[in-house]
């Protein structure tokens, strides 16, 4: 089902010749069976009015409204004549029937999910879906209710793209909810994009609004998640304080300031580990004697 573009006309100029027109069957039918005309001559009259009226009647029921951004689709006895998409007051055949279908750009959210994300953990997410209606004949033919189609295929998407991605980034160069929104963003927009594609719907936008572990064990992965931080700061300083003794080993060889054996350069190392690691301030102890 493709859309087919249809013109129709004014409906300005048939409502005015609709009033005309009830106007001469209203003169006619009055005359006709008024007391000062002769019987025989009455009945064409009477006749010519009632024609007229129905024709009238038919015309009135011809004429509809089309908003902007809408489109009404035309079917005549169940067929798909084509749709309709000029504004205003517009005509047709008064046997076609017309639905007509909002193509303004419209969003919602989704209600919060609880799925389980790539490695297992139970999570909590929801998104906001920008859509429109491209094609109103594919959105009114090819399923029952496309706002419904809309909704519940949103979800559906929305639950099969939280399970192929890991809530935090554990490895270099992983996609993860949390940290890469523009990549999740981009899969759900042609997830939805091809599940909506038969409804003649475009999705425009599709963005996380929330993302949370589920309350069951979101206190555990706080703990897991400030771990990994103190594993990652700790990473950071072991691997600048053991660039600071190398730096401090080489300046005392290259200066000769002191010579050094191989258990007092150990000593030297494990002492500056200690200084440059270490949570809390050191105390130093000064040797007053001999280095041997």
């Amino acid at each position: 089902m493709k859309e087919n573009s249809i013109r129709s006309l004014p409906g300005i100029p048939f409502l005015l010749g609709v009033v005309v027109i009830a106007v001469i069957a209203g003169w006619l039918f009055f005359s006709g069976i008024g007391p000062s005309t002769p019987g025989p001559d009455s009945v064409p009259m009477i006749v010519a009015g009632v024609l007229l009226g129905l024709l009238a009647f038919l015309s009135l029921i011809g004429l509809y409204t089309v908003q902007p951004n809408q489109a009404a689709v035309v079917s005549l006895f169940g067929k798909y004549v084509g749709t309709v998409k000029d504004n205003g007051l517009r005509w047709n055949n008064p046997f076609f029937s017309k639905r007509k279908v909002s193509q303004r750009v419209r969003n919602f959210e989704s209600g919060k999910l609880k799925v389980n994300e790539l490695e297992g953990s139970p999570i909590e997410i929801a998104a906001v879906i920008v859509w429109q209606v491209v094609d109103a004949s594919e959105a009114v033919y090819n399923v029952d209710d496309y706002e419904s189609f809309v909704h519940i295929q949103s979800e559906s998407a929305l639950r099969t793209m939280a399970t192929s991605y890991p809530y935090d980034q554990h490895e270099e160069g992983q996609v993860a909810l949390r940290s890469h929104a523009t990549e999740i963003s981009r899969h759900l927009r042609d997830e939805l994009a091809e599940r909506l594609a038969d409804a003649g719907v475009q999705v425009l936008d599709a963005r996380i609004s929330h993302l949370a572990y589920a309350p069951e064990i979101a206190q555990a992965m706080l703990q897991r998640q400030q771990a990994s931080a103190v594993i990652a700061a700790r990473t950071r300083i072991v691997a600048g304080a053991v660039g600071m003794v190398e730096m401090a080993l080489a300046e005392l060889r290259k200066n000769d300031v002191v010579q050094l054996d191989e258990e007092r350069k150990a000593a030297m190392v494990s002492n500056l580990l200690v200084v440059l690691c270490g949570d809390r301030g050191t105390q130093p102890v000064v040797n007053a004697g001999s280095l041997y």
